[in-house]
């Protein structure tokens, strides 16, 4: 037994000449909206700056397609877009070190156990290597 399939499924019917029925609306909703703005303004050069941009408006959303998809989505998703809040998150990343060597430094701090020795000499010095050291360990600590 054979049945028939349905062929050009995504194809919409005309119904109105040469229009679907979204295009028409298009078409007369910005018609009208152009003839209600040239009838309620009494300067003319005023209403025809005003339809300008509604009658490109609807012969846009009437026959342009971007991408093959209606030109209704793309100003969806502009507006989208803009509307949205954005998050931008840059991470500062630790440089590398240039030279191969491992230094007696360098070891002391990638061992598990942190080291803190006695510093002889003023206390700012000390404070600063303090510092430092936090800040290395807050490096590593805070990778996602």
């Amino acid at each position: 037994m054979q049945f028939r399939v349905p062929q050009f499924i995504e194809v919409e019917d005309k119904l109105f000449g040469p229009f679907t029925f979204k295009q028409f609306i298009y078409m007369l909703g910005s018609g009208a909206l152009c003839f209600i703005i040239w009838t309620f303004i009494p300067i003319k050069i005023l209403a025809l700056v005003l339809i300008t941009p509604v009658a490109a408006l609807g012969i846009a959303l009437t026959f342009v397609e971007y991408n093959g998809k209606p030109f209704l989505f793309t100003l969806e998703a502009a507006f989208n877009y803009f509307l949205s809040s954005r998050l931008y998150i840059w991470k500062k990343m630790p440089k590398k070190k240039e030279s191969t060597e491992a230094t007696s430094e360098d070891t002391a701090l990638s061992s598990p156990t942190v080291f803190t020795p006695k510093l002889s000499g003023s206390k700012l010095k000390e404070l600063s290597w303090g510092l430092d050291v936090y800040d290395e360990n807050k490096n590593t600590n805070d990778e996602f």
